[in-house]
């Protein structure tokens, strides 16, 4: 069997060079080196914790996703950083919570800002409206330079990166280039794909960059589909960069809006909803990334790096829930945006062959600031010192098969900003129990257990809960340097 993530470092930093000389010699100048493992980030935009076969669906089809979960371990309370897109993207890419970066909602792209351009550096003061109690802080343009990013911690190690497809995390001089990656296939600041088929475009767009269609990723053949072309890509690279480490994020652009697939896949899910899903082109979104999947784990197997390859599956936030479309998260609770388990629980699987035990299911709490801890302590890499990381590595869990326990009681989301009603909200998980504070008043508190749904509010009934929950909740926050919305005065003298 192969050695284990433990040994395999122990192997890279002490044995090999006693190795080396012991073989130098005999004469011989070479030797086989127990090669640190390949890495594959599925990052699906906007996938919903219920979107999957293995999850429970009754509508869509995803063989070859439902494979890395039997052949891997599936978590049942995965988690994104956050609601919405870019907090989650910047915290996978760092292993810091979204607030500790400044990166709390999603960045606008050029073609959402009007003639602003791009600044000569994000803002600073808090914004408002003398309609609404509170003031915000500001949401950046783009994630400074000065964060360490996955891609640069693995690349200083000798690995090869890519990043393929959506980005989200600012303006040109932060695209993934920028930030550690090799090879960059589509990654910039685009949210959403002006459109899903080649060349990707909206001839007529009222910006440029929508004109131009997506960066690094132009058209080759007129209607292919957006997510067959990441694939493709992902596969080429694979080939490519065989013989040596590498760390790949597809970073898919589906099943984010606009809600757009091949008349031939959806066909075949019009005749046979679920009983709660029932958008036949959003299904087929979805079976183009199982499609993609697929081809990649077809890759490996033909390389002969299968064994070798780590592949992590998950979503940058909860699926998009409006009254049961484009998708239903039910029994979770409403959907991407919301405080709600539908807007942050989200799909997440590993697999590893020979290292992670085949078809373990994981009751335990993990989030997207884990990925980045994760994946350098399987690298064997070190952090560097002093340099604050939010997420726990889950190695020693995974090749346990999630028998090995994680330090950590609680789980802690910050949103300080109106997105909508009752307004900017931060959330406790502890254990089974989950609070959600309103900035504006108000709690809410439940016990997951035996609430999925959220539909019974205990707070109003456990008053000294709250208020201990409330209490660790900010100091939590405080000590990750979370920004806390303030008093609007503009608000008060409004309302004298």
């Amino acid at each position: 069997g192969r050695i284990s993530p433990t040994s395999r470092i122990f192997f890279t930093s002490t044995m090999k060079p006693i190795l080396a000389a012991v073989l130098l010699l005999f004469g011989v100048t070479s030797f086989a080196e127990d090669r640190p493992p390949n890495f594959i980030l599925i990052f699906v935009d906007d996938m919903g914790w219920m979107d999957l076969s293995c999850q429970g669906s009754d509508f869509y089809q995803t063989p070859h996703i439902d494979r890395l979960a039997s052949e891997g371990i599936r978590f049942t309370d995965g988690y994104a950083a956050c609601a919405v897109c870019s907090p989650t993207r910047a915290a996978v890419q760092t292993g810091r919570h979204p607030h500790r970066l400044g990166v709390t909602d999603w960045i606008r792209s050029r073609f959402q800002r009007g003639n602003l351009g791009t600044p000569e550096a994000n803002p600073t003061e808090y914004v408002g409206s003398p309609k609404r109690k509170l003031l915000c802080p500001p949401n950046p343009f783009w994630m400074e330079h000065e964060e360490i990013t996955i891609a640069e911690a693995l690349r200083e190690n000798s690995y090869q990166t890519a990043y393929i497809g959506k980005w989200h995390l600012g303006d040109p001089d932060w695209f993934p280039e920028h930030q550690g990656y090799v090879e960059n296939r589509g990654g910039c600041d685009y949210g959403q794909p002006p459109s899903y088929f080649d060349p990707f475009n909206q001839p007529k767009g009222r910006h440029e960059t929508l004109r131009e269609g997506i960066y690094k990723l132009p058209g080759r053949n007129p209607g292919e589909y957006l997510t067959a072309r990441e694939a493709d890509e992902a596969v080429a690279l694979i080939e490519q960069w065989k013989d040596e480490p590498f760390f790949i994020q597809l970073s898919h652009y589906a099943v984010h809006t606009p809600i757009q697939a091949t008349d031939e896949m959806a066909a075949k899910y019009k005749d046979s909803p679920g009983a709660t899903q029932k958008n036949a082109k959003y299904a087929a979104m979805v079976q183009s990334v199982d499609d993609s999947t697929g081809k990649l784990l077809a890759a490996l197997e033909k390389h002969g790096i299968d064994d070798n390859t780590v592949i992590l599956f998950t979503s940058d936030n909860g699926g998009l829930d409006n009254k049961n479309n484009p998708t239903d998260n039910a029994p979770l609770r409403s959907g991407k945006g919301y405080a709600y388990e539908g807007g942050i629980r989200v799909p997440f699987i590993v697999r590893w062959p020979g290292q992670i035990p085949a078809g373990a299911v994981s009751n335990t709490s993990v989030t997207s600031v884990d990925i980045f801890p994760t994946f350098l302590d399987l690298a064997g890499v070190e952090r560097k010192k002093g340099h604050q990381i939010d997420g726990l590595s889950l190695a020693e869990h995974l090749t346990s098969g999630g028998k090995a326990r994680i330090d950590r009681e609680d789980l802690i989301w910050h949103f300080p900003h109106y997105r909508n009603a009752p307004g900017p909200y931060s959330i406790l998980r502890k254990g089974d129990w989950k609070l959600i504070k309103w900035w504006e008043g108000g709690h809410e508190l439940y016990d997951l257990k035996n609430d999925l749904s959220e539909e019974n509010n205990l707070a109003p009934e456990s008053p000294e809960t709250v208020k201990d929950f409330d209490d660790l909740l900010v100091q939590l926050l405080e000590k990750s340097e979370a920004k806390f919305p303030r008093p609007n005065p503009q608000y008060q003298a409004a309302k004298n």
